[in-house]
């Protein structure tokens, strides 16, 4: 069977099995859920750096997901395409990923039938080397025991959104199966190292990535609105997976949803001031949110 074997563990999250369900557990402890939730959620927007800047954010979404519901069958993991220039969404469709905590498979049945839409090809060389969507799977094994995924990159195109049409769709039709959507991406990568400081560098200009360029993002994906937001990330550099989100937004739509709730916004910045007590010239801005 064809397995997917990890590439960032040991980097972005522990590489062996006990201290990395020890980091989920540490993740979730720090989970503070101070909104009501929705009765149902069909979809969430999580971030995808090292889990020592966004795995409690991460872990806030998807113990969100469980508190609504017990069991869920398949995850679509939409990611952002940081390294795969294809021109269409990228599904892996056969087989199996592993993590530090064994294995999780791959919903065949349901990767088949995105892919009879037209709105994505079959590539799972695609995902060898990409990040986003592998650091989220070991909090789906943690979580949500025997449930499966279909890993999707999503280049920054129009094309995102009427792929997470289609999946809505599609997931509108599964009776007796609860499918959520999760889309990988971060929010402003700020700075001299990103070689973007369109306010220059310091304190203000760092506020200002959060406060205005993440919230122009934010502020579209809690409206739903996907066309908006892919094209306000294009033109203002404000998040690194719009068309992950895009495809998440337009599924959630599909799906019945009328507004996103927000659960958490930060920085690199401001972990690392927590948690060294130190800061950066450069920072990269992190949402949670759930529909």
């Amino acid at each position: 069977m064809q397995a997917r074997k990890p590439t960032v563990a040991g980097q972005f999250y522990p590489g062996q099995h006990d201290s990395c369900a020890s980091a989920i557990h540490e993740c979730l402890e720090a989970v503070n859920l101070s909104e009501p939730l929705p009765e149902t959620i069909e979809a969430g927007i999580v971030p995808h750096a090292g889990w020592t800047f966004s795995g409690t954010l991460a872990a806030l979404v998807f113990y969100a997901i469980k508190q609504q519901h017990e069991k869920v069958n398949t995850f679509v993991i939409f990611g952002a395409a940081h390294g795969y220039f294809g021109a269409s969404p990228a599904v892996s469709d056969k087989g199996l990923w592993t993590t530090p905590l064994g294995e999780i498979v791959i919903d065949e049945e349901l990767a088949d039938a995105i892919l009879s839409t037209g709105q994505a090809v079959s590539d799972p060389s695609a995902h060898l080397c990409e990040h986003s969507i592998e650091v989220q799977v070991p909090f789906i094994q943690d979580l949500f025991a025997g449930a499966k995924i279909v890993p999707v990159l999503v280049p920054p195109t129009e094309q995102a959104v009427a792929l997470g049409t289609h999946v809505g769709e599609i997931i509108g039709q599964q009776e007796g199966k609860k499918i959520v959507c999760i889309g990988s991406t971060d929010l402003t990568h700020y700075g001299p190292r990103y070689g973007f400081a369109p306010m220059g560098t310091g304190k203000n200009a760092l506020a200002w990535a959060k406060k205005v360029n993440d919230k122009k993002f934010i502020d579209l994906t809690l409206k739903l609105k996907p066309e908006e937001l892919l094209a306000s990330a294009v033109k203002n550099g404000n998040a690194c997976g719009p068309g992950a989100a895009a495809a998440t937004v337009a599924a959630a739509k599909k799906l019945g949803c009328k507004r996103g709730l927000l659960l958490g916004h930060t920085t690199s910045n401001e972990i690392m001031l927590q948690k060294m007590g130190t800061t950066s010239a450069d920072a990269v801005g992190y949402v949670g949110i759930v529909f």
